[in-house]
């Protein structure tokens, strides 16, 4: 049947529905009155035959799939049902969907418009509903731009032509009831945008759940609630103080960390008990999840997300993940998602041009794309999608009891030239730099999460001076809880990876971090950003021959265990793995046969233990208090002593870095007494040369503005630790 039969038989509202043009099939279809009579007209073109249950049958509209017929008794029938034949021979059955009224207050819409909505995944998406007494799912979507929007569906035969959806005016948000659909059905949303009149077919911003790669329909999730067993973790972390407790995570990358004998993904379960046994035993407080959140591209390790509200796939089922984090708490170790709000990727079956429109993006390249990693960037001005984000951080806090997030790539949000030539960006309204919007975004985030979820810890990747990263927002901080020291880990990375007969001319790179350590509250990164794209792994950035490359790398971690700041290891750092890291297959558990990579790990463990047993090395992380220098100024030598401390523990640190033994090494002490060896990165037990002290007994000599001192063997490329 051509367009020009339509047209003698159809009316034009009825041909815009035929050809999935029209913007309020609501208005068409479903129950209307005329004439004091209730009319039913349903479009419906995969039946060769329909009638309402108990009443007679439609009359199909001549070359139409349109069915017309009265409704009697109407006031009695809360919600009609339709049955029939489709045009295989099937029988079915189900009530109309545009016999029901919209689902979505027009509270929920207000708030949503005012980007304020902190639960409004519970609105958007898709959700099973019980409707007068009818089962079903709830869709909605936010597409302004769009001149129709339907639910595609295994329910419909991801025809665009049968649930065209209801628009909800200036909220810019489409939505539809569909009764009697059930289970773990898959659905997308196919989108006609009212400009150009392109059809794009698109995945739910808010979906729950997703196919396995390379599939891409969102799955309906069955919303059982999942029973939790973290009860006392949870009451403790909303009392928790965690600038003055021990913090020592874990970066994980799922997928690589350990795969199954066939090479498969490990799912969240699996992983649950063999991760937290094996964090667990090594000492570490925390496990911190590369991104996590769905993505299309194993090779971008997670950070090209298209799911903001749903658990990859690739490990199981939203549930296997709530598993995951419930068994490490019920373990004692908290759970921090990576989380990317700074950019998204281009892939056109997710939000890249979502309705047709720059609608989640800038439209301006030179706000709306970083040219260097080929993605797009989020138009933090727009209410919605500020409130899109900010839902998906309340959304993991909430939903899935994580104990914080570590925002990737806050650098490039808050500049607005981040990476760019000199006439590649666009001025805020002062004529500044400054992305303004992303600024107020990134503090509506830190106060939001810290009101709803008190205790939860949320992280800045944050390479620049900004001032006043993890200071209060009502300072003009930007209110974070911690931020990477990323100047820091560059400096020692830097001098560590220097020929030790070269290090004095570095020392600077040693000692400059004090200079501005308590400006902020800092953690000490060695990431997954060190260990990949030909920068080697940190036992390959180490210096000397064999025996040295692992007395360096014993002595990095030490120093980084001893100094301010709360630890992050990556995965495989922690046995001193050879090969850079490889996130398309397991971490290399062999090396652990070897002495040297067993040393390492065995070495990583007790740090883990004198840290979190020694309130000098932690309580004060981030504050001047806890930190006093004895010596930072033996260049020759290159040696450095400090003092860990609190009101009740004085704890001496010294570390040689190079391969010389240094006898009769004079320190200064604060007090008198007989000074113990409670740590020496030397030990034959993590493959040293086994130098070391012992006790040694103070002398009423004063050295280094100290009233008294203690003479020691330093071992060759190795730190010490001494306790009064």
């Amino acid at each position: 049947m051509n367009k020009q039969a339509k047209k003698n038989t159809l009316d034009s509202d009825s041909i815009k529905i035929s050809e999935a043009t029209h913007h309020d099939p609501f208005s068409i279809l479903g129950r209307h009155s005329k004439n004091n009579q209730t009319h039913v007209k349903v479009y419906l073109p995969h039946a060769e035959s329909v009638k309402i249950t108990g009443q007679s049958e439609l009359h199909r509209v001549p070359d139409s799939d349109f069915f017309e017929g009265l409704l009697a008794s109407s006031k009695s029938i809360e919600h009609y049902e339709l049955q029939g034949i489709d045009k295989d021979g099937h029988p079915f059955k189900f009530h109309d969907p545009y016999d029901f009224p919209s689902q979505l207050p027009e509270f929920d819409q207000h708030l949503f418009r005012e980007g304020k909505h902190w639960h409004i995944y519970q609105k958007l998406g898709a959700h099973p509903k019980t409707v007068d007494n009818i089962r079903g799912i709830s869709f909605a979507v936010w597409a302004p731009n769009a001149q129709r929007v339907s639910v595609l569906g295994d329910f419909n035969r991801w025809d665009g032509r049968c649930h065209p959806m209801r628009n909800l005016g200036d909220s810019g948000i489409w939505e539809i009831f569909i009764p009697n659909v059930q289970g773990k059905c898959l659905y997308k949303f196919e989108i006609l945008n009212r400009e150009s009149g392109e059809v794009l077919t698109k995945v739910d911003p808010y979906g729950q759940e997703f196919e396995f790669r390379p599939q891409t329909a969102s799955i309906v999730r069955q919303e059982k609630p999942y029973k939790w067993n973290d009860g006392s973790w949870m009451t403790h972390r909303r009392e928790h103080d965690w600038l003055h407790e021990p913090m020592s995570v874990y970066e994980v990358h799922l997928g690589s960390w350990q795969r199954d004998v066939r090479g498969n993904f490990l799912n969240y379960r699996e992983l649950a008990s063999k991760l937290v046994a094996y964090v667990k035993n090594l000492g570490f407080t925390h496990i911190e999840l590369l991104p996590i959140t769905e993505h299309p591209l194993d090779a971008s390790w997670g950070y090209q997300t298209t799911g903001y509200f749903a658990p990859s796939s690739r490990h199981g089922s939203p549930d296997d993940f709530r598993y995951f984090v419930d068994y490490c708490h019920q373990n004692g170790i908290g759970v921090i998602l990576d989380w990317v709000p700074a950019h998204f990727p281009k892939d056109i079956f997710a939000l890249a041009r979502f309705d047709g429109s720059p609608l989640y993006e800038h439209a301006d390249p030179r706000q709306g794309e970083h040219r260097d990693w080929g993605t797009l960037i989020y138009n933090f001005g727009r209410n919605e999608v500020k409130n899109f984000l900010l839902a998906s951080a309340i959304f993991w806090l909430e939903e899935f009891h994580l104990d914080g997030l570590r925002v990737d790539a806050v650098a490039s949000m808050l500049y607005l030239d981040y990476s760019r030539e000199e006439d590649d960006w666009v001025p805020n309204k002062y004529g500044g730099n400054e992305n303004l919007e992303a600024i107020e975004f990134l503090r509506d985030l830190n106060e939001v999460t810290h009101e709803q979820h008190p205790g939860t810890i949320i992280m800045a990747e944050e390479s620049t001076s900004w001032p006043q990263v993890t200071r209060p927002t009502w300072t003009g901080g930007l209110g974070f809880s911690m931020k990477w020291n990323m100047g820091w880990m560059h400096d020692i990375l830097s001098y560590m990876s220097t020929d030790s007969v070269h290090r004095s001319h570095h020392h600077d790179q040693l000692t400059f971090g004090m200079l501005y350590a308590f400006t902020e509250n800092f953690v000490l990164p060695f990431s997954h950003d060190e260990v990949v794209h030909g920068k080697g792994s940190l036992i390959a950035k180490m210096p000397g021959d064999d025996w040295q490359k692992f007395a360096n790398l014993r002595l990095l971690y030490s120093l980084m265990f001893t100094y301010p700041g709360k630890k992050l290891l990556f995965m495989g750092c922690e046995f001193g793995q050879g090969a850079e890291w490889n996130f398309n297959q397991s971490l290399d558990w062999f090396q652990l046969d070897y002495p040297q990579h067993k040393g390492i790990h065995t070495l990583v463990k007790d740090l883990n233990k004198l840290y979190s047993s020694h309130p000098a090395l932690f309580q004060h992380d981030f504050e001047h208090e806890g930190f006093e220098w004895i010596d930072c100024h033996d260049v020759q030598q290159s040696v450095i002593s400090y003092r860990r401390k609190n009101a009740h523990e004085d704890l001496i640190v010294i570390l040689n870095f190079t391969p010389v033994l240094r006898e009769f090494y004079r320190i200064g002490v604060p007090e008198e007494g007989t000074y113990t060896e409670i740590f020496n990165s030397d030990s034959s037990y993590y493959g040293g040369s086994n130098v070391g002290n012992g006790q040694s007994l103070s002398e009423p000599e004063p050295w280094m503005n100290n009233p008294y001192s203690i003479s020691l063997t330093l071992p060759p490329l190795a730190a010490l630790v001494l306790k009064l």
